[in-house]
């Protein structure tokens, strides 16, 4: 690798800084109740981190390490609550927005190979059982798109519902289905390989230090085993800060809209700034 290479990587991590995230700060979610959830949903921030914020680098497993497949993946995500108070149901709504990157820095000129945009307005939905926080629920119409033309446009729209459920301190279970509208051209095939819906599950160590995360996308397919894999392990740097030390293994296919037919087997690290109560998926 390049000396400029390495310094150009070397500084954008640098210039992750220690961020806040949106819901209600506390250090367990034990002590979540929920007059004190409703209260941050309506008097908290109206901008804030959606899913995990991250900047990542590695090789693909199993393969010669070369300038085409180690690169760096990122991704920025983020919410904006739209109204103050609760609509009908006792929900809220929000705006959301993440974009996800694939950045061939080892190639010259360092090339931004595929960009993925996904923009969704959506309700949220606080969960309560005996008076305490378990969760929420998420419906939203998303759109995602690559932004390019030709042959090389990737495009689909979806209408998705979500659910994160707290099962106690160190565990937390997800899902997520859709009914996918592919309307792009040239990636009509998309769902066999991105997938119809997914399940997941994260793990929180009693320091709050340490977290996991499995989550296991069905594709399209009969075979119950025709899955898209994503681990994830992250390490606090500091209590009293949301920034990470972060690992993330991808195995299986739709990683990126511009080459969701390619199979990939990706190890990637570096830094993520995580939502404080859990991450969306």
């Amino acid at each position: 690798m390049k000396l400029r290479h390495l310094l150009h990587i070397f500084l954008v991590i640098a210039c992750v800084v220690p961020a806040t995230a949106q819901i209600v700060p506390v250090a367990s979610e034990a002590k979540i109740n929920a007059d004190s959830v409703r209260r941050a949903f309506d008097s908290g921030p109206y901008f804030g981190l959606y899913k995990d914020n991250y900047f990542i680098f590695g090789p693909a497993i199993g393969q010669k390490m070369t300038n085409k497949n180690t690169n760096v993946k990122f991704q920025i995500s983020i919410a904006q609550k739209l109204t103050k108070s609760t609509l009908p149901w006792n929900t809220y709504l929000y705006l959301f927005y993440t974009q996800k990157v694939f950045w061939n820095v080892l190639e010259n000129s360092l090339p931004m190979t595929d960009l993925n945009f996904n923009p969704g307005i959506g309700i949220c939905k606080p969960l309560f059982s005996q008076d305490r926080f378990i969760g929420k629920l998420t419906l939203q119409i998303e759109h995602e798109s690559n932004g390019r033309d030709s042959i090389w446009s990737r495009s689909w729209n979806k209408v998705s519902v979500g659910a994160n459920i707290i099962i106690d301190d160190n565990l937390m279970v997800h899902g997520k289905f859709w009914i996918p509208i592919v309307d792009g051209k040239y990636n009509r095939d998309l769902l066999k390989y991105a997938g119809i819906y997914q399940v997941g599950t994260s793990v929180l160590s009693n320091n709050r230090r340490w977290s996991g995360s499995l989550v296991l996308v069905k594709r399209k397919s009969w075979n119950p085993f025709n899955l898209n894999t994503i681990f994830e392990l992250a390490f606090r740097l500091n209590p009293k800060h949301n920034q990470f030390l972060f690992l993330q293994y991808y195995n299986g296919y739709g990683e990126g809209l511009l080459d969701y037919k390619q199979y990939h087997s990706q190890l990637r690290v570096g830094i993520v700034i995580k939502p404080e109560l859990f991450s969306d998926f």
